[in-house]
């Protein structure tokens, strides 16, 4: 006689069995977004974002899912490119069985563009037959060796915000203790940024005017021309610059080295 199948106690079944990443990319799912194109958001193959609901996967994923997700509810921009530029400063690196890094390079340099749409919402075509495309969304990212010769790979951002009206924000990272104020300030880094993301190389990373459409207060993106300004005058170091200004708004302890800055720049939102 076959046995009966057990039922758990309790309502819910599977779903309260799911883990974190599971949870987050049902709020997503919700909120009316693929699984494809959850796994474009996360830089990642569709297939494991299935296998965050099969094989108990994506603890590595979580931190990006969760930032995505208070975006999206805090009204903040919702196209794949934004979400995905958001999600990749929180993505972990993936480790080998060893526990270490692997030698898998992300892309540290990221540049967007969109489809240019005339009023009726269909793509405008140029002369070549081809869409016209525009500038959307950059990133850059610079660790400590790269700081040190110049950061050439930042400047590209800054040139695109300033050169097409966009905005910018980064994020520094410095030793824990040199930042002089608050990390819960509103400021700095309002929302889904406003935790501090501690390392264990006793660093830690803050973010700057990162508030892009969301609820409360803070500053909505440095202006591009204006922050453009600010790197032409420390001789287009970008490091350099960031590090001034964090000095001279009292952010930070004077002669902090910085290693770790990432750039961000986008459009602003067309209301």
């Amino acid at each position: 006689m076959t046995p009966q199948r057990r039922r758990s106690s309790g309502g819910g079944g599977r779903r309260q069995q799911r883990n974190e990443a599971a949870r987050l990319t049902e709020q997503l799912l919700d909120a009316g977004y693929s699984k494809k194109q959850v796994g474009d958001i996360l830089g990642r193959n569709p297939s494991l974002v299935s296998q965050f609901f099969t094989k108990n996967k994506g603890a590595s994923m979580v931190e990006a899912l969760r930032a995505v997700v208070q975006e999206v509810q805090a009204g903040g921009p919702r196209d794949l490119t934004s979400l995905k530029a958001l999600a990749a400063g929180y993505v972990q690196p993936r480790l080998n069985k060893a526990g270490y890094k692997a030698r898998v390079r992300g892309k540290s340099r990221q540049r967007a563009e969109k489809t240019v749409k005339d009023r009726r919402g269909r793509p405008v075509v140029d002369q070549d037959g081809k869409p016209v495309k525009a500038w959307s969304s950059s990133l850059a990212k610079a660790g400590r060796q790269h700081i040190a010769s110049g950061a050439s790979r930042l400047r590209p951002v800054v040139d695109d915000a300033a050169q097409h009206g966009g905005l910018i924000a980064f994020t520094v990272r410095a030793r824990k203790g040199a930042f002089k104020h608050d990390s819960g300030r509103r400021a700095d880094s309002p929302g889904l940024r406003r935790n501090v993301v501690q390392r264990r190389d006793n660093t830690e990373e803050r973010a700057y005017a990162d508030n892009r459409g969301g609820p409360g207060s803070g500053e909505e993106g440095f202006d591009g021309r204006q922050f453009k300004a600010m790197v032409d005058a420390a001789g287009g170091d970008v490091s350099a610059a960031v590090q001034k200004w964090l000095v001279d708004n009292d952010r930070i302890e004077p002669g902090t080295p910085i290693v770790g800055l990432e750039i961000r720049a986008w459009m602003p939102r067309e209301d």
